[in-house]
């Protein structure tokens, strides 16, 4: 089994790594950071949610900083505030025993501008960024992305998804200085193709790990037979069962989300909410409960939980099996992060089981009936 070290890392970066217990590397760091610590090149990186990939590129963007140029050098673009959150949070703490101090700044809309504005001002060597807020710094002249030389697109399926696409355009008009792009994605949609067309090298290296799973190998999937006034109660029992488990629970709607949890509160589970409406404070202190583990269940919207990177949850629980595909994919991705195992279990109501057999195809999965 392979070390950071032997991936070719510093021992600064190896000393951090130990004291998040991050030993060994997962499969993609191991196939990408090599690549892009030895060479300048355009990357393209296909794994699954919850396979490392902030650390594959993470650490070899950190690698690229040179304390002798001014202005920011990498810029990451991430589909939610609370993924751009984690990767901030991620790449401090890669760098705590480095010689030389790396600046990261995170930003990010639902916080106020120009408080961001004032953070710029400062040292920044790399920005963490979602593309709506990012767009309307460079176009208020607050930040400068002309010189830079490393640009990541992370969760490239999720971001053009939510419709980010025209906005990622215009970044990337603005970045005029001969880069290297590195794109991440857990699916490969007509949309990511097509920036990859128009935005990378055609000599790219494309790394795509697990590439007959687009659901990670760790977890395992699960359909319980219910109908729609017994989905309460059979939820109960779920969580029930798994007093000392973490998970989270996915709703199609806002009005969903929020009446769920108040039921579920008031059956005296450890509950909070995520969802669209929630103002950006709200948000951050529900998911500072979570992480803290103050709060042992989620309940969240797709777009809501998107990014979340919380360790150790167990399961996912589908109050309903998502519309698309790619949702049933970044929802599962919540748990079995890590190499850890984890189950993802969908209520079906009559008349839904053609859905079941659906995602089992398309997805290459299965799915085994569980009773409670």
């Amino acid at each position: 089994m392979k070390t950071f070290s032997d991936l070719g890392l510093s021992k600064g970066y190896i000393k951090a790594l130990k004291e998040l217990n991050i030993i060994h590397p997962t499969e993609i760091q191991e196939a990408v950071i090599p690549q892009l610590l030895g060479t300048k090149t355009d990357l393209i990186g296909l794994a699954q949610t919850g396979t490392g990939k902030t650390a594959a590129f993470g650490l070899p963007i950190l690698n690229t900083i040179s304390q002798n140029r001014e202005g920011v050098q990498g810029l990451i673009i991430a589909p939610t505030r609370e993924l751009v959150q984690q990767i901030k949070k991620q790449l401090f703490k890669f760098t705590k025993y480095l010689d030389e101090k790396i600046f990261v700044e995170g930003v990010y809309g639902g916080e106020k501008i120009e408080k961001q504005i004032k953070s710029l001002r400062r040292t920044t060597h790399i920005i963490v960024a979602t593309p709506g807020r990012l767009l309307d710094l460079i176009e208020r002249e607050a930040v400068d992305i002309s010189n830079v030389s490393t640009l990541i697109l992370d969760e490239a399926d999720e971001m053009l998804s939510m419709g980010f696409e025209e906005d990622i355009s215009k970044i990337l008009a603005y970045n005029t200085h001969k880069r290297n792009t590195w794109l991440f994605s857990a699916t490969m949609p007509d949309e990511v193709k097509k920036i990859i067309h128009n935005y990378m090298s055609v000599d790219a290296i494309k790394i795509e790990i697990d590439k007959n799973a687009q659901v990670n190998k760790n977890i395992s999937h699960h359909y319980i037979n219910t109908h729609i006034e017994d989905k309460l109660y059979v939820i109960e029992k779920i969580l029930n069962k798994r007093q000392k488990e973490r998970g989270v629970i996915f709703c199609k709607t806002k009005a969903g989300t929020r009446t769920l949890t108040s039921q579920l509160q008031n059956k005296g589970f450890s509950v909070g909410a995520l969802e669209g409406d929630m103002q950006q404070k709200e948000r951050d202190k529900v998911m500072r409960a979570f992480r803290n583990e103050k709060l042992q269940f989620l309940v969240s919207t797709d777009v809501s939980a998107r990014g979340i990177d919380v360790n150790n949850l167990t399961f996912v629980l589908h109050h309903q099996l998502p519309d698309f595909l790619n949702y049933y994919t970044h929802r599962s991705g919540r748990t079995a992060r890590a190499g850890k195992t984890g189950q993802s279990i969908a209520l079906i109501i009559p008349g839904e089981k053609q859905k079941v057999i659906d995602t089992q195809n398309k997805l290459g999965i299965t799915f085994k009936e569980m009773k409670v």
